[in-house]
């Protein structure tokens, strides 16, 4: 059962991501903490539980992150896909129009997910986070051409102040060929394994 709060914290610093890690989990009584390496070089904290918690431990990490953090979210209400999506869950089902948003950072690209999840009818094909990415973020949404359109806009509306927002675009009609291989997996050695 997802958590009805999400929070996390994106590290320049590994040592500095630990010692906040520790002290988000020691401040408050969260349900779960989820604490890692990305490329490159970065360390992710992730904790999950209710608001009120979540929101406390959030405010220790930043405080002890101080200049090592790179960015961050909360999201009281975090919709349900958002959580799964970073656990690698994939929603594979045919693809008629393709939305990408492209981040500067984790913790964006899980803002504009969720926020285009909550906006419109779509579906979050996949949420990437950092690895592979070079730091980067990418949340790919599905459905109709104008719910998509919709979920784009919403999710750079999200982050538009934050800075971390690359690129986003919409593919009306993603060609069968390049859903094939979106739906399978997004990274190219992955698909690359069977040449």
């Amino acid at each position: 059962m997802t958590e009805p709060a999400l929070a996390l914290v994106e590290f320049d610093s590994i040592a500095a991501g630990i010692v906040a890690g520790d002290a988000m989990v020691k401040k408050a009584p969260i349900a779960r903490i989820v604490a890692g390496t990305v490329h490159p070089g970065k360390y992710l904290v992730m904790v999950t539980g209710e608001v009120g918690p979540v929101q406390e431990a959030l405010a220790a990490g930043l405080a002890v992150g101080g200049p090592a953090v790179v960015d961050h979210v909360y999201l009281p209400g975090v919709h349900p896909d958002v959580p799964a999506s970073i656990a690698a869950a994939r929603r594979p089902r045919p693809v008629e129009a393709l939305g990408i948003v492209e981040t500067a950072s984790a913790a964006a690209a899980i803002h504009a997910a969720d926020a285009g999840l909550k906006g419109a009818q779509v579906t979050l094909l996949e949420l990437r986070l950092a690895d592979g990415l070079g730091g980067k973020g990418l949340a790919f949404f599905t459905g109709s051409v104008t719910d998509v359109e919709a979920a784009v806009d919403i999710a750079c509306g999200a982050i538009a102040d934050s800075g971390h927002l690359v690129n986003a675009l919409v593919i009306p009609q993603l060609h069968a060929e390049m859903a094939e291989n979106l739906l399978d997996a997004t990274r190219f050695r992955q698909r690359a394994g069977g040449l």
